[in-house]
């Protein structure tokens, strides 16, 4: 959708409520895809554990909260996920367990232990991976 949106030179206005309600599908997917429980999705979105109605709600096609900290997390996660299908384009596995898996480069943590503790954690992620991409 944004890729789509990108090469027709519009601009997507991430506060808009279409454009909110699609990032809460592709998240709620992208969850589903890596097996996570509803406490580390919370976590991950910057919510209270227990925030899982909210969870529901978006799963349901209501729209993101119009919040720069939720919209980045998002961003941030779809851009993980991204950047996983770059570096395993072949590896459809690899791609959605990567995140749960034990990994060397983090001594044996899985990312998913760094991404929980907060939009720091997100971010080193991302930059890990977005530099392994560029290599």
């Amino acid at each position: 959708m944004l890729a789509a949106a990108a090469q027709e030179n519009h601009l997507v206005d991430l506060g808009s409520k279409a454009s909110r309600e699609s990032l809460a599908k592709m998240i709620a997917r992208l969850f589903d895809h890596w097996g996570l429980s509803k406490s580390d999705q919370c976590a991950l979105l910057g919510l209270a554990p227990t925030s899982r109605m909210t969870l529901t709600r978006y799963r349901k096609g209501s729209p993101l909260e119009n919040s720069v900290d939720l919209i980045g997390r998002v961003g941030h996660l779809l851009g993980i996920h991204k950047a996983l299908r770059i570096m395993f384009p072949h590896n459809r596995d690899l791609v959605y367990t990567w995140v749960t898996a034990p990994n060397a480069t983090f001594t044996g943590k899985p990312p998913l232990e760094i991404m929980r503790s907060g939009y720091e954690g997100l971010l080193a992620i991302r930059r890990y991976l977005d530099f392994e991409c560029d290599r």
